[in-house]
């Protein structure tokens, strides 16, 4: 047998090397461990044989074919890491804050401040009045009470309450409408710091990000470093489902407001962000059980799945969860043998290595952070990616328009 490596694989389909992984996560090319290399290899014979019969039957569309493809020099997935603009992801999150992540995925090379919000926003219809039972206005946001809660009763740190604090700032915010690379890296840093105060409660600060919760959520130094490096490895993942949302949105000539409140549509499916939540979901579950593989065999057996688990980009593990991993041992090392429990179990029962998610519900299970939290965690931080890649459409001045396939009836 003959063993290709990845790139001379994807070279003799034609494809890029995510969509030779694609390719493997629906089981349409196996990979296999070669022993002293951490790079999966392929059959050549299966290559072959899979590059002739691709072109056998239209009623399947080849993967390529549905996978938008846009040119970035943000970020970079090869070789099992992930790098923002040539930097290692991992190693940059050693010491780096979001805002650091922020001036590098932005160009940013003179940060300029984030515009306070004037005091008195623009007037929006109270509950009860004509406008709001007409649905032509929104209700006002909900009064903060305390540290880190939210009036309302929502759960903590809900997309919808983002999105409507995203509009409010909107209808008050004219500088919005600056569209170049300073005038977006201002409305940037406005919209990082409203979702965190969303997320942690209380006000818009100066304090790195990363501090702002930790006091919210009363952390000691080394939960707060953990969500730190937390927040940097989150900040960007190339044109995930929520990105492309937001690359679109940008590339109509809409705000960055409007950019970040679409992404953050997306980023709320069960499939992209939600599976943060539903991660954390799964932990507090298996709570303080000796043995996290009986309540994981559990939910396999009523018929649920185990949320946090592969990722087609990084067949060999993801970078991001075993970094956050290994830091949530050292910061809470009372707390590494059930996280290491929960994740030996999740390979033994499904075959596949805990992604970001997962590493994500363990952090904020283990930190004791408020419900909601990780999915939290993960929308502040993306938001500095979904910036970064409205900038570089905005720049490109392209109008994203695809075609569809057409596949229905014709007269």
């Amino acid at each position: 047998m003959m063993l290709l490596p990845a790139r001379e694989a994807a070279d003799r389909l034609g494809v890029k090397i995510d969509t030779l992984y694609a390719y493997v996560s629906r089981g349409l090319l196996r990979s296999m461990e070669v022993a002293g290399s951490r790079e999966r290899h392929y059959d050549a014979d299966e290559v072959e044989h899979f590059r002739a019969g691709r072109g056998a039957t239209r009623a399947r569309p080849p993967v390529e074919d549905l996978i938008p493809v846009i040119g970035s020099s943000i970020c970079l997935i090869e070789n099992h890491r992930l790098y923002y603009r040539g930097v290692d992801a991992v190693e940059l999150a050693g010491n780096a804050t979001l805002e650091d992540a922020a001036a590098l995925l932005w160009e940013d090379l003179l940060p300029t401040p984030a515009r306070p919000p004037r005091d008195h926003p623009l007037p929006l219809a109270g509950e009860g009045s004509d406008a709001a039972m007409q649905g032509n206005a929104l209700p006002p946001p909900p009064a903060r009470e305390g540290r880190g809660r939210v009036r309302s009763g929502r759960q903590f740190g809900s997309i919808g309450l983002c999105q409507i604090r995203l509009a409010e700032l909107a209808a008050d915010d004219p500088g919005g409408l600056d569209l170049s690379r300073a005038g977006v890296a201002r409305t940037g840093r406005t919209i990082m710091a409203e979702l965190a105060a969303c997320v942690g409660g209380g006000e818009p600060s100066p304090e790195p990000i990363h501090q702002r919760l930790a006091e919210a959520w009363e952390l000691d130094p080394a939960g707060a470093d953990l969500v730190r490096r937390c927040l940097v490895l989150l900040a960007d993942h190339e044109l995930n489902a929520s990105t492309f949302v937001a690359r679109c949105i940008a590339s109509t000539g809409a705000t960055p407001y409007a950019v970040v409140s679409g992404a953050l549509a997306a980023l709320s499916g069960r499939r992209h962000g939600g599976a943060s939540a539903r991660a954390e979901a799964l932990f507090r579950e298996i709570g303080g059980e000796a043995d996290p593989a009986a309540v994981m065999t559990a939910r396999l057996a009523r018929g649920d799945d185990l949320p946090g688990l592969g990722q087609p980009l990084y067949p060999d593990g993801d970078p991001r969860a075993l970094a956050i991993v290994d830091a949530l041992v050292k910061a809470r090392p009372e707390a590494s043998r059930r996280v290491a429990a929960a994740a030996v179990a999740a390979v033994q029962l499904t075959g596949l290595y805990p992604n970001v998610d997962f590493a994500l519900g363990a952090t904020a299970y283990t930190l004791r952070l408020p419900q909601g939290a990780a999915l939290g965690l993960f929308l502040v931080a993306r938001s500095v990616g979904w910036i970064a890649h409205a900038i570089e459409q905005y720049e490109s001045g392209v109008l994203i328009r695809p075609r569809a396939r057409y596949t229905g009836k014709r007269a």
